[in-house]
């Protein structure tokens, strides 16, 4: 937490329950407030979130999942979208994109509205529809992502 608070972190990875078009993330409760299903909470997502130059949501693309907007922001994203961090006083730059289970979304003006621009190989733009809680506004093109290739290697 050190070396976020000093600035010296590039690049966070981090996941949520829920997550909105303008990448805040939600891992407190979902539900309505007088019955709230309860979840782990934040961890130091909130502080990845506030304090990295730029983070990454990773998350399983699910319509319960990638919703109109958080039922709780826990990890901020870009609030309510365009100026929301600077206004706020956010040292971090925000997330640059989500990576899920059908596509890949960025970040254009604070708002992942634009849909994904990249789409799991396999995946149809219709599903990624289907599972996204907001309205897309498709990017053109949206291209499938390249497989590992087999040289690909982690170590």
């Amino acid at each position: 937490m050190g070396l976020m608070q000093a600035g010296r972190v590039t690049l966070g990875f981090i996941g949520g329950a829920q997550v909105d078009r303008f990448g805040n993330l939600n891992t407190t409760y979902v539900g309505p407030r007088d019955r709230p299903l309860r979840l782990p909470g934040s961890g130091g997502a909130p502080d990845i979130a506030s304090l990295a130059r730029r983070h990454v949501v990773i998350m399983a693309h699910e319509r319960r999942r990638f919703v109109e907007r958080v039922d709780y922001v826990t990890s901020a994203g870009y609030g309510d979208g365009r100026d929301w961090r600077a206004r706020t006083g956010l040292p971090g730059g925000g997330p640059s994109a989500v990576i899920t289970t059908l596509g890949l979304f960025r970040f254009r003006r604070g708002d992942a509205g634009d849909g994904p621009r990249e789409r799991a190989p396999g995946v149809s733009v219709d599903e990624v529809r289907a599972e996204t809680g907001w309205s897309l506004r498709l990017a053109d093109p949206v291209t499938e992502t390249a497989p590992p290739s087999e040289g690909t290697s982690w170590r």
